[in-house]
């Protein structure tokens, strides 16, 4: 059975990078973690807008969709309802010690800065947060406001783990699929998650100038 150190949540909000998230989930049940899964109605409509991906309203159901889109195993994927307060994920003594936003938007940011907790996002942050767990938000905007640096540098004092999806180019990335396994694999890294997605800086083969 999957202990609760093997169990993670993932967030999908309404900021453009549907891929990044998709990619971390395969990367995820690939590795065998339990993964709870919270997708906001706006995260939908970007699923919907950068991958045709359109998920079912219900909870099973968008499970299937995601089990096909990504040919995974579907046993260890839990889709959790937005409001759906009962899930292990809404109380410290269920919740994974481990959350990552993925992509998350300004509006998230703001809203888990400032506690609001109005929906089960919001929440399964809130609950990292107070149980001194991992949450890492994986930002996706440009340019930021003062008041996005404000929130985000109130986060990270807080101990939240700021990564906004800025993929680098020193491995070389000859597709977008090779953007993506960058800040997936940086992700992957700070969740102690072994991958092989991206050689690491110093260990690959690099032609000489």
């Amino acid at each position: 059975m999957t202990t609760k150190q093997q169990a993670i949540t993932l967030a999908f909000t309404g900021a453009s990078g549907a891929p990044y998230g998709l990619r971390l989930l395969e990367c995820l049940l690939a590795a065998d973690y339990r993964v709870y899964l919270l997708i906001s109605s706006a995260a939908r409509v970007v699923l919907a807008t950068e991958q045709g991906l359109k998920l079912p309203s219900g909870t099973e159901a968008a499970k299937a969709a995601l089990v096909e889109h990504l040919h995974c195993d579907a046993s260890q994927l839990v889709v959790c309802g937005k409001e759906e307060w009962f899930s292990p994920v809404a109380s410290g003594s269920a919740a994974p010690k481990q959350m990552v936003v993925c992509p998350c938007s300004a509006g998230s940011v703001a809203a888990i800065a400032h506690g609001m907790s109005d929906n089960l996002i919001e929440r399964a942050a809130d609950v990292v947060m107070k149980e001194r767990g991992q949450l890492v938000l994986v930002v996706r905007e440009t340019p930021f406001s003062t008041l996005h640096l404000e929130n985000m540098l109130k986060l990270s004092q807080m101990g939240v783990t700021i990564m906004p999806a800025a993929p680098g180019f020193y491995h070389q990335p000859q597709s977008i699929e090779d953007l993506v396994d960058f800040m997936v694999a940086r992700i992957l890294d700070h969740l102690g998650v072994e991958q092989g997605l991206v050689p690491r800086w110093g260990y690959d083969s690099r032609p000489t100038v």
